[in-house]
């Protein structure tokens, strides 16, 4: 059974991420949201770039499933997505308000509260990478810049959780695990 579906349209080095770490991973494309093709998971992840055409075709095909990711977390799975990489970007198919700018630059991350998706950075003393951050958003800020800015958020949907982040540093194998280990299988 798979536990994470990576959700990009050609081979990526993040899918070694994934062996190392021996979560159950298949990358799929866009247009097999919605298909009966697809097995069911626990978690969905949409790398580093998916808005940016020069990298992939994944950004249209994310918007045009909004409503069949949204369903997903609704019923209890999670969604991982990174930045978009594209000069600013609005989310219009997530179901919450978030707005990005691209920005590359480092910082040492500054957690806000306490949650369990911290664990995405390995080691939060360390300086990190990160290729924007967010200028409105609804959802609960997890991370922030040195200047303040919002660098990860999450918000519950249902039974689910959306995880959205600007930082440009592979997950950690805690965060997999977690994101996984606290998923419902269900399908996309």
């Amino acid at each position: 059974m798979t536990d994470v579906m990576l959700l990009w349209d050609m081979p990526i080095l993040f899918e070694k991420l994934f062996v190392e770490h021996k979560v159950k991973c298949q990358r799929i494309v866009s247009e097999s949201i919605g298909t009966p093709f697809l097995p069911a998971c626990k978690c969905l992840m949409i790398p580093t770039g998916f808005a940016n055409t020069d990298y992939t075709n994944t950004g249209k095909g994310v918007e045009r499933n909004g409503k069949q990711l949204e369903e997903f977390v609704s019923k209890g799975g999670n969604l991982i997505v990174f930045g978009p990489m594209v000069g600013e970007y609005n989310y219009p198919w997530l179901p919450f308000k978030l707005k990005y700018i691209q920005k590359q630059e480092e910082t040492v991350a500054q957690k806000e509260g306490e949650h369990a998706a911290h664990c995405l950075i390995k080691d939060p003393e360390m300086s990190i990478e990160f290729d924007g951050y967010f200028t409105e958003t609804d959802g609960d800020v997890l991370f922030r810049d040195e200047k303040g800015n919002p660098l990860m958020v999450s918000k519950k949907i249902g039974d689910g959780i959306i995880i959205a982040t600007t930082i440009h540093e592979y997950p950690s194998g805690d965060f997999l695990k977690w994101m996984v280990e606290t998923g419902k299988r269900n399908k996309i």
